[in-house]
């Protein structure tokens, strides 16, 4: 078990696995490393070095109370990526896994990062306001978070349902993954759980977007009911420069794990590229 002790004694948990050219995953909420599990193989057997940690809150990381938004995420991750020496590092971010990617990835010293990959992911913001008509009303989050305080595995377990569109005609629930997603999400802490929705939902990403230089690869489905894509990718694709964007026709939230063989591919062609 590798541990990482950042400078607020927060223990950040991660995997790292393999030799040569590194990717560093970064997950979605409120799971852990182990929702990366499809691509840590994959490309581990192409010959990449993987590592995907556990954010603080989540996972096996400490049961912060405190530091539970993106300034600090991403300043655990300036000191991890600094301990590791990740250099030249391609970093995929999915759903709050890729807000995290935007704001680290501002903010990272020349030649730390090398492309960036966001996975149905949050940017620009996700909730509705003046500047932001097409965002998710407030209400919803904020029963989002009084469901959580109610019943945390409840809610856990119907989560997975739309995340990965087994809600649509035709579409046979897993129960392996459902089951995953749900024991994911009791590992982490709720404090941490709770006050990342705020994190996820109302940070503005806007200015780190427009930061990015790196070949930059944006990929969602047109099926996402967790992030709704006008709101999201079709806004980041158009604000950070000369971004790639993929569109994926039917594709669920969660589309990662449930067809991870074409994200998989389309990702190597990428970094490859």
């Amino acid at each position: 078990m590798s541990v990482f002790k950042t400078k607020d004694g927060t223990e950040i948990y991660y995997n790292d696995w393999g030799t040569g050219p590194a990717i560093m995953f970064h997950h979605g909420w409120p799971l852990s490393a182990d929702d990366w599990d499809a691509q840590m193989m994959f490309f581990l057997s192409k010959g990449f070095r993987v590592i995907a940690h556990d954010r603080r809150g989540h996972g096996r990381s400490s049961q912060t109370a405190t530091g539970n938004e993106m300034d600090t995420y991403a300043d655990d991750l300036l000191q991890l990526t600094a301990a590791l020496d990740l250099k030249d590092c391609v970093h995929v971010g999915h759903s709050t896994g890729g807000g995290e990617v935007a704001h680290y990835v501002a903010r990272a010293a020349a030649g730390r990062v090398s492309k960036a990959v966001l996975i149905g992911a949050v940017p620009p913001i996700m909730v509705k306001s003046d500047r932001n008509p097409g965002g998710t009303p407030l209400a919803v989050f904020d029963d989002f978070r009084a469901q959580l305080a109610a019943n945390r595995a409840e809610f856990y377990w119907n989560v997975p349902i739309p995340f990965y569109g087994f809600n649509r005609p035709g579409v046979t629930i897993v129960e392996g993954v459902r089951l995953n997603w749900w024991r994911q999400g009791m590992m982490g802490g709720i404090k941490a759980h709770y006050d990342c929705i705020k994190a996820f939902s109302e940070t503005d990403f806007t200015e780190d977007l427009k930061k990015i230089s790196v070949p930059t690869l944006v990929m969602h489905g047109d099926d996402d009911q967790i992030v709704p894509i006008a709101d999201s990718a079709m806004l980041s694709s158009k604000l950070i420069k000369g971004a790639e964007l993929k569109v994926y026709k039917g594709f669920p939230h969660g589309m990662a794990t449930t067809q991870a063989d074409t994200i998989n591919a389309d990702m190597l062609a990428f970094i490859k590229g």
